[in-house]
């Protein structure tokens, strides 16, 4: 069967039950797309001129910027596709790197936000030692290690995908291509690919949750010490909009995958996943831009020159 695939394009449904405001949701999402891009464009050009924001935060925040242009690029303009045509098709190889890189650079998304989580840290509880620990040595290889170890996650289930036999139906319910419907279209044992996949789920997201949750404790507990209450606001500033994105992305995540329904769900999982791929990325950039005096302030300097 290996030797017999037979499949070489798979059908993207989309969302067939909205197709009356498909004209609607085409203009919607285009928009949110471009926005998207811009955004978290225009922050890593901000940063990399702005010789202000040259610190760990905003380098962090500029691999987050980055990410999400891809992430978004990875699966919106095929979602826009499903909104135009009533038969959108995807070749076999482009939904299997499709799939990839949608995973691969969610798992990252996680990693920077918890070495995010980690700088905020250092940043409140130890602000003596801030300049010492978080060096541009360390902060590379924080950077490095969260988009390295995304790639080892997902390459070796994709390597997996990629030897699946599929000589029966074709027709994905969902406007990317996710892995759970590609799984139901293989016409061979796929145990090890989900055994695989479950791994890197329950390994990664619930630490990085666990070391997150673990050092918000640690950063409202030395907030809640200071004295003054403009002290005690400033601190908790230099995080907020952090643990707003963090609260998002992880409310999102476990709204979809602990609901007892979810697997069942494709219908479900759709339009949960849609705050993944579309919204989230689009808040972002507003979320550490529109409360964040140093990055204005950097904005107008930059237009002023």
């Amino acid at each position: 069967m290996a030797n017999g695939t037979s499949v070489r394009n798979f059908i993207l449904l989309g969302f067939p039950t909205l197709w009356r405001w498909h004209l609607s949701l085409f203009t919607l999402i285009l928009i949110i797309y471009v926005l998207t891009v811009a955004g978290n464009t225009l922050i890593i050009v901000i940063v990399s001129i702005s010789q202000q924001l040259q610190t760990p935060m905003y380098f962090f925040l500029s691999n987050l910027s980055f990410l999400e242009i891809w992430y978004t690029t990875a699966v919106i303009p095929k979602m826009l596709e499903t909104f135009l045509r009533t038969r959108t098709t995807i070749c076999l190889h482009c939904c299997l790197v499709q799939s990839f890189f949608h995973f691969f650079l969610g798992i990252t998304e996680f990693l920077i936000l918890t070495a995010m989580s980690f700088d905020r840290y250092i940043a409140i509880c130890k602000p003596l030692h801030y300049t010492t620990i978080m060096t541009r040595k360390l902060c590379s290889l924080l950077a490095s290690g969260s988009w390295s170890l995304g790639f080892v996650v997902i390459f070796t289930q994709a390597v997996l995908l990629l030897k699946l036999p599929f000589c029966a139906a074709n027709i994905i319910d969902h406007y990317y291509c996710d892995i759970g419907p590609i799984l139901k279209l293989a016409c061979a044992d796929t145990s090890l690919v989900e055994l695989l996949g479950l791994l890197g789920t329950v390994t990664i997201i619930p630490s990085c949750f666990l070391f997150t949750v673990v050092s918000y404790v640690f950063i409202i507990s030395t907030i809640l010490r200071i004295p003054s209450s403009k002290g005690r606001q400033k601190a908790f500033s230099t995080c907020a909009s952090h643990l707003t994105v963090v609260t998002i992305l992880y409310g999102a995540v476990l709204f979809m995958y602990l609901k007892p329904t979810a697997h069942s769900s494709f219908s479900f999982n759709k339009v949960v996943s849609v705050l993944n791929t579309v919204l989230t990325p689009l808040l972002n950039p507003f979320i550490y831009t529109i409360r964040n005096k140093e990055v204005k302030a950097a904005m107008k300097k930059a237009i002023a020159k």
